[in-house]
């Protein structure tokens, strides 16, 4: 079974495989963008001619067809160029919420593990001091006290 369908897959022209291809999501956004601005556009043209309409029905149909031809020649770029900015913003967005979950959650697992807090508190020092370890304890432990109280991480 599995070498009849190699077989045939293999024997495909190369631009099936791309044809299925999905959208991705600012091309999605995109087009409904596209039609809702084309959509947009052909309402108010109908509301304009509304009253001529009622004497030239073929007139009117091939206004509106004319506006809707224009109208996804003018916006078709506007609109994939306003969904790629979009689904920049959104996605660096989500980025965002994304890290400072994980940074929330890393600190709950952490005030319930001491090793762990442990080893936050050593990045936590290491990136205070700009990358340059303490010379002596007592200069370490200095720093991390006034690192403490200044973050205010009375309990730890």
């Amino acid at each position: 079974m599995n070498t009849v369908k190699e077989s045939i897959l293999r024997h495909a022209p190369p631009t099936a495989a791309g044809a299925l291809s999905v959208p991705s999501s600012s091309q999605t956004l995109a087009t409904v963008m596209l039609a809702a601005g084309v959509a947009a556009l052909v309402v108010i043209a109908d509301r304009m001619i509304d009253s001529w309409a009622q004497s030239h029905v073929v007139a009117a149909w091939v206004a509106l067809w004319a506006v809707a031809a224009l109208a996804m020649g003018l916006l078709r770029g506007i609109t994939r160029a306003l969904a790629h900015q979009l689904m920049k913003v959104l996605d660096a967005w989500s980025a965002q919420v994304a890290s400072r979950r994980a940074d929330e959650r890393l600190w709950a697992m952490a005030q319930s593990d001491p090793r762990l807090m442990s080893d936050l508190q050593v990045a936590l020092d290491v990136a205070a001091n700009d990358a340059t370890p303490a010379r002596d304890l007592e200069t370490q432990i200095t720093g991390r006290a006034a690192r403490l109280v200044r973050d205010r991480l009375y309990y730890i």
